[in-house]
């Protein structure tokens, strides 16, 4: 449109300089007003370019809007993918499993000793026969003694024991302590649990394998004269160097014993039952939502604008400015025969 223009622009001071003549020959027998000689076309032309002026001052305007709001959006982009680039999002996902590896329970029973442990499923539970007396030790246990990793001094004893696999079929361990006599007020047994039991059966430094559990991983307590319910979760974190942390969540739900032993007695006796809580294992990880190519796309797309608003604004300068040009060269010479 704006090179149609302009051919028509040119191609009017010729129709001009043929009017001009005619007018000039004619001039020896007609003598046309001033007004009509030099106002009416004139004008008419020059109202044309004025709004035409007007229409591409405006449209620069325009682009140089849109032009400002395009470096804004670049800015406000980059901020935005260094925000996201500092703080991360942490994904959760749950993967379900039908068994999981067992994990690994390490009781410090000091002067407690168990009486008995088996694996029961589907929460069934049967009454005890004797309570306080020896029984059956169906699980897989290991003793251990290693010094504390956070003295270096202090012996420590644990018993290891196998946890619950089989999820879908409820499997669960029941372990029974018994506790003669003790020297505090309260009587506690405190236990920590570790991601993997064959874990520790393989590895060659038990002893050292133990002292990092203790280090990395929570421990908790039951207290005797109840029945303790632990019921555990698996969460594994997946760290920023691509290693993996294992911990545990647990639920813990206290039920009272009754007491059916018809003599008085000092001794405490300990239960405690080990369960999983639901066939999932959670997985956490950081992720970071800033993608580098959408970022790059849409930069290429703002600057691709930029450089296309810029090319036109250059553009419509150059023809304002040639038109005005002519317009004052058509205006003198209009001037010059009316002279």
């Amino acid at each position: 449109q704006l090179s149609e223009d302009v051919e028509r622009v040119s191609e009017n001071p010729t129709d001009e300089r043929e009017g001009e003549m005619e007018v000039h020959e004619d001039s020896s027998s007609v003598i046309l007003p001033d007004s009509e000689l030099g106002t009416s076309a004139p004008s008419l032309r020059f109202s044309k370019t004025c709004l035409k002026n007007v229409f591409s001052v405006i449209l620069l305007f325009i682009y140089l809007l849109l032009m400002a709001v395009a470096v804004f959006l670049v800015y406000q982009t980059i901020s935005d993918f260094r925000e996201k680039l500092k703080h991360p999002v942490m994904s959760v996902s749950y993967k379900e499993v039908s068994l999981y590896d067992a994990p690994g329970i390490a009781f410090y029973p000091g002067k407690a000793r168990l009486l008995s442990c088996k694996h029961h499923y589907y929460d069934h539970i049967p009454p005890l026969i004797n309570p306080g007396q020896p029984g059956d030790i169906e699980c897989i246990t290991r003793r251990i003694n290693y010094t504390d990793p956070f003295t270096n001094q202090t012996m420590k004893y644990a018993l290891v024991v196998q946890g619950p696999r089989d999820v879908k079929k409820k499997e669960l361990v029941f372990l029974q302590f018994h506790l003669n006599e003790t020297d505090q007020d309260f009587s506690a047994i405190d236990y920590l649990l570790f991601s993997s039991f064959q874990e520790f059966i393989n590895s060659p430094e038990k002893a050292e394998f133990m002292k990092d559990c203790e280090s990395s991983y929570s421990s908790w307590k039951f207290s005797g004269g109840f029945r303790t319910w632990v019921k555990m979760s698996l969460v594994k974190t997946k760290e920023e160097d691509g290693s993996e942390t294992v911990e545990f969540k647990q639920e813990t739900s206290v039920v009272n014993y009754i007491e059916q032993r018809t003599e008085s007695r000092s001794d405490q006796l300990f239960f405690v039952v080990f369960e999983w809580k639901d066939p999932f294992i959670q997985t956490v990880q950081d992720i970071i939502t800033a993608n580098p190519w959408n970022m790059i796309a849409l930069l290429c797309g703002i600057f691709l604008a930029l450089f296309k608003a810029a090319d036109f604004a250059k553009l419509s300068v150059k023809w304002m400015i040639k038109i005005r040009k002519r317009h004052l060269k058509r205006r003198s010479q209009v001037m010059n025969h009316i002279n």
